[in-house]
């Protein structure tokens, strides 16, 4: 534990970003890893292995929220990775935050998102806090392994969040909140939300502390997948927030709310790799093992082709997130390139799984192999952060705007 935050801190701080640009402009384009990245990758590929992958039937069949992986995790520097050193964090880059979910998420990504739903609530922190809000609501998710929501969607305001009905009305150096969210994750369990609400002056986002009174969280939702993750209605009546627990000003929210997206769009399209990678990994097993007509069925073209059709959109939908990520990483708007990465891994992830268990035939319909729940997990990866034709909306917009 302590030498692997100790290997994270090196890479994040070690070299300056000056280095980095002078080393990128000397090597040119260069598609490798760093060493440091490489030994990331493997230390959260053995945490997946040794542990998610074992684990994730049991709380899919349970659906309870993975508390236990999740302070393995906390302990390993595996989430809230982007908060920075001055709040306890280790400051690490959006790129080295995917290389991190793309394995968690090969292993089981109800439970990589039960831990990525962090650094969503944490990014309009990060965007918009002041110093006293990072140090207080960064550190005290450094401190301990708690959980923090983003509380935007409501049950008639879900890609039209310019249409959320939830109010915050000031009243002195206080605002009150009344109003219903839906679709929280992390939404039971949460130590504080971000909030996004509409004034009279325009959209204002707040962190608001979980056990402000006039909170109501409502039951768990059974899921088609990602059944561990804790998603949630959460009710607002009345709930007092001190002026000091607005982000920015108002009118900023909604602002807040999308740019946080750019950062945590790239985590969600790695994700939709990582449960493609693995589609094709059991299928490609698979299709080894099991024989017709006399020779495994890899033999036969119309499986080997089903099974190169799933490496090739891996490797792009790869590339594309790691441009979202290093875009974002070089102080870069990366709204276009997130939008893309986003909506190919997504799609992508659910033609492979839908493929996965076309290679399996019968057995793949079956609880008793893994490619069922795949499937239904790969689903919501073109729903939540934006659905693949929110995402197409927005790069037909980039498109058609650009000169």
């Amino acid at each position: 534990s302590n030498s692997f935050c100790t290997l994270l801190r090196i890479e994040m701080f070690r070299r300056t970003v000056a280095t980095r640009c002078a080393a990128a402009a000397a090597a040119g384009l260069c598609f490798d890893l760093t060493p440091e990245q490489r030994e990331i990758q493997q230390a959260a590929h053995k945490f997946a292995a040794d542990v998610v992958k074992p684990a994730a039937p049991k709380y899919d069949q349970t659906m309870e929220y993975p508390q236990d992986i999740f302070k393995q995790a906390w302990e390993l520097g595996f989430v809230n990775m982007h908060v920075p050193e001055s709040c306890g964090g280790i400051g690490a880059s959006c790129m080295d935050g995917v290389i991190v979910q793309e394995e968690i998420s090969w292993a089981c990504s109800g439970i990589s998102t039960a831990i990525e739903a962090n650094s969503l609530a944490q990014a309009p922190v990060l965007v918009a806090g002041t110093d006293a809000q990072k140090k207080k609501y960064l550190g005290r998710c450094t401190e301990a392994p708690i959980q923090a929501a983003y509380c935007v969607t409501e049950p008639t305001a879900g890609s039209d969040v310019a249409g959320l009905k939830t109010t915050a009305k000031k009243e002195g150096d206080k605002w009150v909140i009344n109003g219903s969210k839906m679709w929280i994750t992390n939404g039971g369990v949460a130590n504080w939300f971000f909030v996004l609400a509409k004034s009279e002056g325009g959209f204002v986002g707040f962190i608001v502390d979980g056990d402000t009174p006039g909170i109501t969280r409502g039951k768990k939702e059974i899921n088609m997948g990602q059944r561990c993750s804790d998603t949630r209605g959460i009710q607002f009546d009345n709930v007092v927030v001190p002026e000091e627990n607005m982000l920015g000003k108002v009118g900023d929210g909604f602002k807040i709310a999308m740019k946080a997206f750019d950062f945590t769009r790239p985590p969600v399209a790695i994700g939709a790799v990582g449960v493609a990678r693995r589609a094709m990994e059991e299928a490609r097993d698979y299709a080894k093992e099991r024989k017709t007509m006399g020779k495994a069925i890899a033999e036969h073209q119309a499986v080997a082709f089903m099974i190169a059709d799933m490496v090739t959109g891996i490797e792009a939908a790869r590339l594309l997130t790691y441009k979202a990520a290093t875009e974002i990483d070089a102080g870069r708007r990366n709204t276009y390139w997130a939008s893309i990465a986003k909506q190919f891994a997504a799609d992508h992830c659910n033609k492979c799984t839908t493929d996965a268990i076309q290679v399996f035939g019968g057995n793949g319909f079956n609880t008793g192999y893994p490619v069922e729940k795949l499937y239904r997990d790969s689903k919501i990866f073109q729903i939540y952060e934006g659905t693949s034709q929110i995402q197409r909306l927005i790069i037909s917009r980039h498109v058609f705007d650009s000169k």
